[in-house]
């Protein structure tokens, strides 16, 4: 527990020590909002061109007018940075960061059926569930990851889910491979073209179990299936659905394991995002696979979700966004109660390598 919050600590110095922040004089004159988009590429390792850092800097003084002006706000319970997205449009980030097609593969699947009675947490008094629960401090957490600008949110959301359930399982946690599912689990998923965690739930059961992240590294790209690398260490029994629009169920699986949701997160506000507990403006067409950590309530008497995304540790809070938690609407704050999942493991994990491997 003491070293869980030694790099909380020295992750949040670091965060800290890149901030950039904005003050109406920088917005001034095209001079300081130059000197302002020097000063973030100091802090970020951006490469270009003169002409590409000309067009670049037009979409960074028009991000950085529509952050200052939010965060005068006094309404909203976020905030919104400068952080590394800063010079892409929103279109640019959309495609690069949120282009899972979660929604497509949803629409190529058959209906999900009996989730209700197959639902293992279905009989849980939601009342008397623990007023917070975070899967951080229980050990049950990697550190956050950087997928790139490669549309594999769906393999990141699913290898969360099940680091989680073997550390609350066997009390060892240990860090899982996407990149074998990207490169190996092609029959429904497409790689960097996207997927959805179901599907990969499956491909892990059927193949016996998943690869350590040490022994089949993340490569930010599509690849041949490496049989060599492949050394299953983590299995599963398969995986559950939890009812659709439906944030009682969902809170029930959250206090019990980490969840696998998709969500819509290509809109400004979830670029932009910094802190505070999300209330953005946002829809349903789901396009980014992320995983649901635990809960709470903010000090104003908001509750929240505790989202692990994948965009590397800089953006949000350390790599985490905190969402509104009992939205009006039944399908969850950016539809976040749509497609949830969860792995469930009773089986041991294996102790050699399997003789058949794909």
């Amino acid at each position: 527990m003491k070293l869980f919050h030694l790099l909380l600590a020295f992750l949040f110095l670091a965060a800290a020590a890149s901030a950039i922040d904005i003050i109406e004089k920088d917005l001034e004159t095209e001079d300081s909002l130059w000197s302002l988009y020097e000063r973030w590429r100091s802090h970020h390792t951006v490469s270009r061109d003169l002409d590409e850092k000309k067009k670049r800097f037009n979409v960074f003084k028009e991000n950085a007018r529509y952050i200052h002006e939010f965060n005068k706000r006094k309404d909203a319970p976020y905030k919104l940075h400068l952080n590394k997205f800063a010079d892409l449009t929103n279109q640019e980030f959309r495609s690069a960061y949120a282009g899972s097609r979660i929604n497509h593969h949803r629409a190529l699947r058959s209906p999900r059926r009996g989730v209700a009675n197959s639902f293992t947490y279905k009989s849980l008094d939601v009342n008397s569930l623990p007023a917070s629960v975070d899967w951080r401090q229980k050990g049950a957490v990697t550190a956050v990851k950087d997928q790139g600008q490669c549309g594999s949110c769906w393999a990141f959301s699913t290898v969360a889910a099940v680091e989680g359930i073997n550390q609350i399982k066997t009390k060892k946690l240990v860090s899982l491979s996407e990149q074998e599912l990207i490169d190996c689990d092609t029959k429904e998923n497409n790689g960097c073209n996207g997927g959805l965690m179901d599907y990969a739930f499956e491909f892990i059961k059927n193949k016996g179990g998943i690869t350590s992240e040490a022994a089949y590294p993340y490569a930010e790209a599509d690849g041949s299936c490496a049989a060599e690398k492949s050394n299953p260490v983590v299995s599963i029994d398969g995986h559950e659905d939890v009812p659709a629009n439906d944030e009682d169920s969902l809170l029930k699986a959250v206090a019990n394991q980490p969840v696998s949701i998709a969500i819509e997160a290509s809109g400004s506000d979830f670029q932009f995002y910094s802190e505070g507990v999300f209330t953005g403006k946002c829809g349903t067409d789901l396009d980014h696979g992320v995983a649901i950590v635990g809960y709470g309530t903010a000090q104003k008497g908001t509750k929240y979700w505790i989202v692990r995304n994948s965009w590397g540790p800089e953006w949000g809070e350390k790599g985490y966004i905190r969402m509104l938690r009992g939205s009006s609407d039944p399908q969850g704050l950016c539809g976040l109660a749509m497609e949830a999942s969860y792995p469930i493991k009773s089986s041991p994990n294996p102790t050699h390598k399997p003789k058949d491997e794909l």
